[in-house]
């Protein structure tokens, strides 16, 4: 197996030291609705896991969530409530909307709140080695004090320092340095420390995170593109600084950004879609078919042709399942198509490929069953191998909304019924829409429609 490590800019043989295979994506900053940008670092990177699953690994699969930032303690001020509680509102709403889409849930969530003592752990070994310095309050990392700082994004010092400004209020000894440990300010949650009430920096929060519950050095590190820098190359200078050690992370992986036309998806610009939209129209396995159908470290752009395209391929993969074939005759042999898929996830998780050798899978199984042959153990391999990428292949529900149309419809028939005095014909409509669970409301505007609870 190969996976491209961002670190050495080049695909490389993926070779962890045992079975074990430690695994940390940075999470969300819970603050609103989940989007786009969302589901897609977290498909991709269910997708790498469920695949080392399958490969044999044991992985251990760590995801954060960033429950006190600026944007959150911003919106919770304007709302009036703690920050915390929004965090934890937004933070639930996500995990739902990960159970939507058949995204496994990580073995271990830590909530940065909690985990503010292997913080001030991390950020003591870090002055106590000349890798930090107190300034009025706050902790700065001396980036100076480390000298491949910029190996991940690869970027030299020199380069950043054009482009770097220093906040007012910031006491920095140079310009890159960034804040581990940030002084209190009014209106803003914090906490105690050696160095007076304050709350941590950004890229600490990981750091203390991943060494806690996976080590000092892991095997996989993921999150999107543009946590290159700086969030993940500060947290490799702190790492690295903290415990000696080299590398802090062996494979590190970032997924392309999703983009809405020319523009990256941003709260910021407000050209947000929210994962909950996309599953009002389009079930979970076109979606993910939709995201993995392009290779993970490619931009996205949001197409709903596309979607439309992932829904017909979903549905064809369903009914090549559905399609059973002449039990006990000459049996079709799938092993060809599961080497292949492995072979094609084996260069990089190349899904695309993958999603691919399904469907040549499928043409196959549908141009032997129409001889009558035995498809059983070729639609077993079909189901586990879509599996792998995260697609179950269940019919989705059809809910009363999907027939809404059809219920205007009737609604409308029975309207004219009863102008005609057929009522009848009126109240039978009416009945069989009750047994469908679906009741009428005579209103002086109309008649309005809702589902029985």
């Amino acid at each position: 197996m190969k996976i491209y490590n961002t670190l050495s800019a080049q695909k490389e043989n993926f070779l962890p030291p045992g079975s074990q295979v430690r695994m940390y994506v940075c999470g969300v900053t819970p603050y609103d609705e989940s989007h786009l940008g969302h589901a897609m670092f977290a498909i991709v990177f269910d997708a790498v896991r469920r695949y080392l699953i399958f490969c044999g690994y044991k992985v251990t699969y760590v995801q954060n969530i960033t429950d006190v930032e600026d944007k959150i303690i911003e919106r919770a001020n304007t709302l009036g409530i703690p920050a915390r509680a929004l965090a934890e509102k937004f933070a639930n709403k996500f995990f739902e909307d990960m159970a939507a889409l058949n995204v496994l849930k990580p073995d271990i969530i830590p909530y940065a709140t909690e985990e503010i003592p292997k913080m001030l752990e991390v950020i003591k070994g870090l002055i106590d080695r000349g890798h930090a310095y107190v300034a009025n309050g706050s902790v700065y990392f001396r980036v100076k004090s480390m000298p491949d700082y910029g190996k991940l994004s690869h970027r030299t010092l020199d380069s950043m320092k054009s482009g770097a400004r220093v906040e007012p209020g910031e006491e920095k000894e140079f310009p890159m340095d960034f804040a581990l440990w940030k002084a209190a300010k009014p209106g803003e949650p914090s906490w105690d420390s050696p160095w007076g009430k304050g709350r941590p920096g950004w890229h600490i929060e990981c750091t203390a995170m991943a060494l806690k519950y996976l080590g000092e050095q892991i095997d996989i590190h993921g999150g999107g593109q543009d946590l290159i820098f700086p969030h993940h190359e500060n947290e490799i200078a702190q790492s690295e600084s903290f415990t000696g050690k080299k590398p802090f992370v062996r494979y590190w992986m970032h997924n392309g950004l999703f983009q809405l036309g020319d523009v990256k998806m941003s709260k910021s610009l407000g050209n947000i879609v929210t994962i909950r939209q996309v599953l009002e129209k389009y079930s979970a396995d076109a979606f993910r078919m939709f995201i993995l159908g392009s290779h993970y470290r490619n931009p996205l752009t949001l197409s709903e042709e596309a979607i439309e395209a992932a829904e017909r391929g979903a549905e064809r993969l369903r009914q090549a399942l559905a399609n059973t074939g002449k039990a006990g005759s000459e049996k079709l042999d799938a092993t060809t198509y599961r080497q292949k898929f492995i072979e094609v996830m084996d260069d990089d998780f190349g899904t695309p490929q993958a999603i691919a050798t399904l469907f040549d899978l499928v043409r196959e199984i549908n141009r032997v069953n129409e001889k009558g042959l035995d498809t059983g153990e070729a639609r077993a391999t079909l189901k586990e191998l879509a599996g792998i990428l995260g697609l179950t292949l269940e019919e989705p529900e059809q809910t009363a909304d999907d027939a809404a149309p059809f219920i205007e419809l009737l609604i409308s028939t029975r309207k004219k019924l009863r102008e005609a005095k057929q009522f009848q014909l009126a109240d039978e409509i009416r009945d069989k829409l009750a047994e469908m669970g679906i009741t009428l409301e005579d209103t002086p505007q109309g008649t309005v429609w809702k589902r029985k609870k």
